[in-house]
């Protein structure tokens, strides 16, 4: 019998938390259908225009781009097309072990109304303003919750996750890079991003976190970057006690880690660490770059974002010959910087279509999360070795699990936008080291991704 989830049924989901184009709900009811799932609903812009839904979810030039996965361009609704692109696209690439496509469920309107109305006093004013719950959907992504581990009922012993946003994991070295901002080969876009932020007031501080060092396979490091991501959580990093966040932000960035906030977690911690007074947060830490080492997921992901292997600057001439426009970027070259170009110009279709398809499909990887969930294992208890961590400072194993969240589809659409972003980073990163040198201009770009 095929379930519709009603009015009534909207009081079991709670406010768990949101992107810019997804909110996140929890499940706290007793139907064993749903216990230990999250659902995902797709928001929609605070606007009076009406939309025209389309008898496809992709655009023309997407079902061009995508006509090798047959289910993923017959898709007539975005929220579907989305989770196909998850199964054929991203598992394989990822690891099935490591990507949980979901399944969807019929919703009715009053159900989406009554969640708008439930869950607007916990999200954040600016997201309030932005957006709201699309009613006009008919079905949501229902996944397995993977901040807990569960077997269809709620008596499991504590466990505490940690939800990862890594970011680009590597350099950039395409010959496509102009001279003026040649500084990307040598900078993180991470740190980049993060003075521009900075300077528009996004954020209070800016973050010692380096991509580079999680994607090191050095212990250490990645040791060092989750630890830099605990001193400035941000939107990068989250923790959960049995599927409650206890510590990072809800719907967007989490204010920077004061002795308060400090002290709360560790106190937290001590259910599940066994560690001396006052070291319970560090043996996590080094729990987190143990399990980190041992999945080998940052491997996984390093190999899908360097997919894209000629950055931006390549990709959106590939675009303009893909939906037939004139290079917008070329009408501003002089006819011998537009000379590095021509092979990009001058290739098939085919292979312009590869050139985006694997530049949106690393974009994906480089703006997806990691949820990590530890319990710890009782004595006597056994499981699969892989699936297991032995914490050297507190003499403890832990079960865990790995997962990739948030693997959406970008859209074709986005292309120039994400051009123009990647000017305004670098165009302002190069000015605030050498001011009066950098010209890169047109800084109206929005920040909105990868």
């Amino acid at each position: 019998m095929e379930v519709i989830l009603r009015e009534n049924d909207a009081v079991d989901w709670v406010y768990r938390g949101e992107g810019a184009a997804n909110l996140v709900l929890s499940y706290i009811g007793s139907s064993p259908l749903f216990i230990g799932k999250v659902m995902r609903i797709r928001k929609a812009p605070r606007s009076d225009v009406v939309t025209v839904r389309s008898p496809t979810a992709l655009t023309a030039h997407e079902r061009l781009l995508w006509k090798d996965v047959d289910e993923l361009i017959s898709s007539s609704d975005k929220e579907i097309a989305g989770r196909l692109f998850v199964q054929h696209v991203m598992k394989p690439l990822l690891g099935s072990k490591f990507v949980d496509a979901g399944m969807h469920v019929l919703v009715s309107t009053e159900f989406l109304e009554s969640v708008e109305k439930d869950i607007i006093c916990q999200r954040p004013p600016w997201r309030v303003d932005n957006a709201q719950v699309d009613t006009h959907c008919d079905s949501v992504l229902l996944m397995s919750d993977h901040s807990v581990f569960t077997h269809g009922n709620r008596e499991s012993s504590s466990c505490i996750s940690i939800e990862i946003k890594p970011k680009c994991g590597f350099l950039p070295h395409s010959r496509f890079i102009s001279k003026e901002t040649t500084i990307k080969k040598r900078i993180t876009r991470f740190e980049m991003h993060q003075a521009l932020k900075l300077h528009e007031e996004e954020i209070s501080l800016q973050s010692e976190y380096n991509p580079l060092d999680l994607f090191s396979g050095s212990k250490e490091r990645i040791h060092k970057a989750i630890k830099d991501l605990f001193t400035t959580p941000q939107n990068n990093f989250r923790v959960f006690f049995n599927g409650s966040i206890i510590f990072g932000g809800l719907g967007g960035g989490a204010e920077d880690t004061n002795f308060g906030i400090a002290k709360a977690f560790e106190d937290v911690l001590k259910s599940v660490i066994q560690a001396d007074d006052g070291l319970c947060t560090e043996s996590l830490l080094t729990l987190v770059a143990e399990a980190l080492t041992k999945s080998g997921v940052l491997n996984q992901l390093l190999e899908v974002q360097k997919l894209d292997n000629v950055d931006i600057e390549g990709a959106i001439h590939a675009y303009y010959d893909i939906t037939s426009q004139q290079c917008m970027v070329c009408r501003e070259l002089s006819e011998e910087q537009a000379k590095k170009y021509t092979t990009l110009h001058s290739a098939s279709l085919n292979e312009s279509l590869r050139v985006v398809r694997d530049y949106l499909i690393a974009a994906t990887a480089k703006d997806c999360s990691l949820m990590m969930c530890f319990r710890p294992r009782k004595g006597g208890d056994s499981g699969p070795e892989h699936n297991k961590v032995y914490l050297e400072s507190t003499k403890q194993t832990f079960d865990f699990k790995v997962y990739f969240i948030d693997l959406d589809l970008k859209r074709l659409s986005k292309m120039e936008e994400y051009y123009e972003l990647d000017k305004k980073i670098v165009s302002y990163y190069s000015e605030m080291i050498n001011p009066g040198r950098n010209k890169v201009t047109n800084l109206s770009a929005s920040d909105t991704a990868c």
